[in-house]
């Protein structure tokens, strides 16, 4: 799937779990949902911490999981 076809909102990283996964809570609702890095992060080694602001992706057809795309500075 193209990033141009995820659809994208803004957050607050709120935990880290086991696994690269984070616990994300949206800014526009009090809607907390998981998302993982998403492959260029990775490959890249950019380092997501509690308290980040950050872009996450979510697929059409699933709005419960996410990627997170990109990270504010």
């Amino acid at each position: 799937m193209a990033k141009s076809d995820l659809t994208q909102l803004d957050g607050h990283v709120m935990d880290v779990s086991a696994g690269g996964v984070y616990k994300i809570q949206l800014e526009n609702k009090d809607i907390k949902v998981s998302a993982k890095l998403c492959g260029k992060m990775r490959r890249y080694n950019i380092q997501v911490v509690v308290g980040d602001r950050v872009t996450v992706g979510f697929s059409p057809k699933d709005l419960t999981t996410g990627l997170i795309i990109y990270r504010y500075r």
